[in-house]
């Protein structure tokens, strides 16, 4: 089923200058990614074929959906790494460099922020970032939650860099967004989706990403990987010659993330 994703001699390493992937769904049956190990395994080796050497894992905290708690995803996130590596086999993958989440600025994001134990990211570079480290979050793909801002900026004052998941498919901000330039104003970092510059999530989408990156806006790029239909999707961006062309000439933060 999954033979499609093996690796052929003329498949060029698109993704190759972000060595790392800082944001994808492959911790099995935690949220709505991968839903078995085998899934988890057959998208890795895809994404190493387009050039990721490094991924990090980033399963949704989002109440009451998913209700994920900091201290069991590390014990899934570890018997994980034990089970990818009983089974990988010849397959040729990316290395699992760490376990952050993805947290959506919800209900329940206090509840996370109380507990005290947010999983996050650091810059290799010990000097660089905050002091308890960067944050990814997200919020409604549907409508504007009132707050968003308060919610960030009280990050920001407790030590953390933010991090905000793909702005671009947030249907109320656009490349003009007085909010989105106030949000970079503060120091708020933007992770735009790969998928969404080959138009996976539609042309408002593309438009949007494009446009953020062209203003300066996007420090990072992530996959968003989910499962098998996205790892199809994320070959066919591979080949997509304008983003070819930025991975060439445009320089993320992907890279200078640390190994945790």
């Amino acid at each position: 089923m999954f033979g499609f994703f093996k690796r052929k001699q003329n498949t060029l390493p698109t993704f190759a200058p972000l060595v790392t992937d800082m944001h994808c769904h492959l911790l099995p049956l935690v949220d709505d990614g991968s839903k078995s190990l085998e899934e988890s395994l057959e998208v890795m080796e895809a994404m190493k074929a387009v050039g990721y050497q490094q991924i990090k894992l980033t399963p949704h905290f989002s109440y009451p959906r998913f209700p994920n708690v900091e201290e069991q995803i590390m014990e899934r996130y570890a018997h994980f790494c034990d089970e990818v590596e009983a089974n990988k086999g010849d397959r040729d993958m990316p290395r699992m460099t760490g376990c952050t989440g993805e947290y959506n600025l919800d209900d329940g994001f206090q509840g996370h922020i109380d507990h005290g134990n947010l999983l996050t990211y650091r810059f290799a570079d010990p000097k660089r970032g905050a002091e308890k480290g960067l944050l990814l979050v997200e919020t409604s793909l549907h409508h504007k939650r009132m707050g968003i801002d308060e919610i960030i900026f009280n990050r920001l004052m407790d030590g953390y860099d933010v991090i905000l998941a793909h702005p671009e498919r947030y249907p109320y901000y656009d490349s003009h967004s007085s909010e989105l330039e106030q949000l970079k104003e503060q120091g708020v970092y933007f992770q735009c989706n790969v998928l969404s510059l080959d138009g996976f999530y539609g042309e408002v989408a593309q438009r949007k990403a494009f446009e953020f990156i062209e203003n300066g806006w996007v420090e990072f790029l992530g996959t968003d990987m989910h499962n098998v239909e996205y790892a199809l999707a994320l070959r066919h961006a591979s080949t997509n010659k304008k983003i070819i062309k930025l991975m060439e000439t445009t320089d993320f933060e992907n890279k200078n993330l640390a190994v945790i």
